[in-house]
């Protein structure tokens, strides 16, 4: 792809304010620029990447509806291209313009290269001792430093190969870092790790598949910025929770080139997991961009239109409102900015063929005038989008703002994070007082928090452990967190501490702690995979990765972080308990089903689809439900199967049993036999590395090991 300027002769014509960002037709290139408080808006386009000064510029003197806009004939695919905007420099009035700072375009589709975040960026002076004048106007041109937006060119062939569709309630989602996952991969080669392309390798796909699986979904790849403050410590911005590229795919994750070439390489990872019946869902960062607080850098919008891309406080507008502890918060109020975000996710649905969207902190983007509003226009434009609307909506239904805990209360079309779900299994599984109830209602579905609204147990994703804080490993083997990596003074990151005592923290060889650990994490997965909902696994969990209790790794780009695929004994047992798990999950439909139970009145009998039973075998008391000491319970699922083998011999029931024990010493339950038949087999005991003994069946009784979880299914 060529960077060079050929036979550019100099002409400018008017050319459209839409669509946005820049558009190639064959002959020419379209560029527009939105900015309603612009005085002047100057193109300037580079030869290479690391050119110092510009090969030429153009001033747009067409402007429409507060677009800037100009078409240049003989531009091509690989263009070099930045924005000098002139208009008020007046902070304390929320006036950013300073035209000494090259600034990406906001719709550009590839950015050429990391963003080291440097002095020259910043839009005020640094003052010799190391402080910042925020009031000076800095005269650095940043053009030596800052990325340069690409002209790319969008055509592809996806040779016919569709969106695996799969229904929400089938998916079983695992969430990943693109480079994380493949850094250390011996059978990737070494220059396509950590890369779409490196993802896209048959040996990932297939671990994929054979997993289980139904979706990856990737921790942000929209194009992110490093941090100075982290660069000054030697550190990174590994997670890329720092947007500024909101339709460009981040170039340090491409093998193929970094000047528009990562653009290709992300829609063939893509079709290599639509074609393995995958899907892909992005984890978007739309509450707040790289530019921080009002002592940030200006690389985008804040150069832009301040006053439209982001949330000033109305009494003091050199200060942005913030409700995602970052610094910024998008003006989802602005029209134009509502048009940024819904026209990046259109771009990703239609040209990039991703297949839904996790939204970070989605509470910030749902907010009105000042609370969260469930009726926001964010929310409705959403609604109202053909496109958008069919896809996987999951929402983190929090920011850190007044009122911003929101579980529960996105509309019907979203799915969210149930962070209940996740407290709730993490006590019950430490033993902890009165969480029999709550546990009921997690391994359920959530109706407590969904089925009131219309909504179904597929709008809960169920997850024990995410990126942000321990991996599962980790949770049964520390008490307290080892952030000191971080160079924060182990501040960082909170301490969702499992609080087991086991006497050891980290690393041992202790074979009692071992097993006891391994046995904790299949206690763990075993709930998160039978529980109704849509389980996410978070990357490395059903292998065993560890981070040596670091739960904070935003900044660790390093082994640290990274997948380690050094197979060990644990490793395997681990992974084939998932499978078996998974494989379990999708064989039996009452595991997953699409709608909360209900009573149904079969051959003149009534029927509970839903039991919970005590340790003799009957249903729960209320007084059972309220007692603070009791950790063990039965949860009796009477389902009517629809798999394909049920299929060919006609509808059939089928009744499974999930028996479940936090107490520390084991609990023999009675099994029920009115309704179901006298034998059970036994498919999953967590006490056990192994499978149990083939076709063990069982009748009468069950001892259920101390803190551990039995399924049964009954033989009737």
């Amino acid at each position: 792809m060529s960077n060079k300027i050929e036979s550019y002769d100099g002409i400018v014509l008017p050319g459209k304010p839409y669509p946005l960002g820049t558009t190639y037709d064959g002959q020419g290139v379209n560029f527009a620029l939105f900015s309603e408080n612009a005085t002047g808006v100057r193109l300037y386009l580079f030869d290479n990447p690391d050119d110092q000064q510009e090969s030429t510029h153009i001033d747009f003197h067409e402007v429409t509806d507060y677009v800037w806009h100009a078409y240049l004939p003989e531009i091509k695919p690989g263009q070099l291209y930045g924005y000098r905007v002139y208009g008020k420099y007046k902070p304390k009035l929320g006036f950013r313009f300073n035209p000494q700072k090259l600034l990406i375009d906001p719709y550009t589709y590839a950015i050429c290269g990391r963003i080291e975040v440097d002095e020259s960026m910043f839009d005020y002076e640094f003052q010799n001792d190391g402080k910042k004048d925020k009031f000076k106007k800095s005269s650095i041109d940043s053009a030596t430093h800052i990325n340069k937006s690409v002209v790319i060119d969008t055509g592809f062939d996806w040779e016919g190969i569709k969106k695996p569709d799969t229904p929400m309630h089938n998916s079983i989602i695992y969430e990943l870092h693109v480079k994380g996952f493949t850094a250390k991969h011996p059978g990737i080669p070494e220059e396509e790790r950590g890369t779409y392309k490196g993802l896209a390798n048959p040996v990932i796909i297939d671990y994929f598949k054979e997993l289980g699986v139904t979706a990856i979904e990737l921790m942000p790849i929209h194009h992110f910025t490093h941090n100075k403050f982290l660069l000054d410590k030697g550190l990174t911005n590994y997670w890329g929770y720092n947007s500024i590229g909101y339709f460009a795919p981040h170039a340090e994750y491409s093998a193929s080139g970094q000047n528009g070439e990562q653009v290709s390489e992300f829609k063939e990872m893509v079709k290599a997991y639509h074609r393995a019946g995958i899907e892909v869902i992005l984890d978007v960062v739309y509450n707040h961009t790289a530019e921080g607080n009002h002592l940030g850098p200006t690389l985008a919008f804040r150069g832009i239109d301040n006053h439209h891309y982001y949330r000033l406080e109305q009494e003091q507008p050199l200060y942005y409102t913030d409700y995602t502890g970052t610094g910024n918060t998008l003006n989802m109020l602005s029209s134009r900015t509502l048009q940024l975000v819904m026209d990046s996710l259109r771009y990703w649905a239609t040209e990039m063929q991703v297949d839904g969207f996790r939204f970070d902190l989605a509470s910030a983007l749902a907010r009105g005038l000042f609370d969260v509003g469930r009726l926001s226009t964010f929310l409705d434009t959403i609604h109202q989008d053909p496109t958008i609307s069919q896809l996987k909506l999951i929402a983190e239904p929090w920011d850190l703002g007044e009122g911003g805990y929101q579980v529960g209360n996105f509309p019907v079309l979203w799915a969210e994070w149930n962070g209940k779900y996740r407290d709730s299994v993490r006590k019950f599984w430490r033993s902890d007082e009165s969480q029999v109830s709550e546990l009921a209602y997690r391994l359920s579905g959530s109706s407590d928090l969904y089925q009131d609204n219309g909504k179904l147990p597929s709008s809960s994703i169920n997850f024990v452990t995410a990126h942000d804080g321990f991996t599962l490993h980790d949770l049964v083997s520390y008490n307290e967190k080892h952030n000191d990596n971080n160079k924060e003074g182990n501040n960082d990151g909170e301490n969702h501490n499992i609080s087991w005592n086991s006497g050891v923290e980290g690393p041992t060889d202790d074979p009692d702690i071992v097993s006891l650990r391994e046995k904790r994490k299949r206690n763990f997965l075993g709930t998160l995979l039978l529980s109704q909902g849509v389980p996410m696994i978070s990357h490395g969990d059903e292998y065993g990765r560890t981070q040596n209790g670091n739960n904070n790794v935003y900044c660790q780009d390093s082994e640290l972080s990274w997948m380690n695929w050094d197979w060990k004994e644990n490793h395997k047992k681990l992974f084939e308990f998932t499978k078996k798990i998974i494989s379990i999950r999708k064989e039996f439909s009452i595991l997953h089903p699409r709608r909360y139970f209900k009573n149904r009145r079969i051959r003149g009998e009534d029927i509970l689809d839903i039991r919970w039973l005590n340790i003799d075998g009957i249903d729960m008391s209320e007084e059972e439900w309220n007692e603070k000491y009791y950790r063990s319970m039965g949860m009796l699922l009477n389902g009517v199967m629809m798999n394909k083998k049920d299929i060919d011999n006609g509808r059939q029931e089928e009744i499974l049993l999930i028996l479940v024990n936090s107490y520390w010493e084991p609990v023999t339950f009675t099994l029920p036999h009115e309704g179901p038949g006298p034998d059970w087999e036994v498919l999953v005991d967590t006490v056990n590395e192994t499978e149990p003994e083939e076709n063990k069946i069982i009748h009468g009784v069950y001892e259920v090991s101390d803190r551990s979880l039995v399924l049964l299914r009954n033989l009737r």
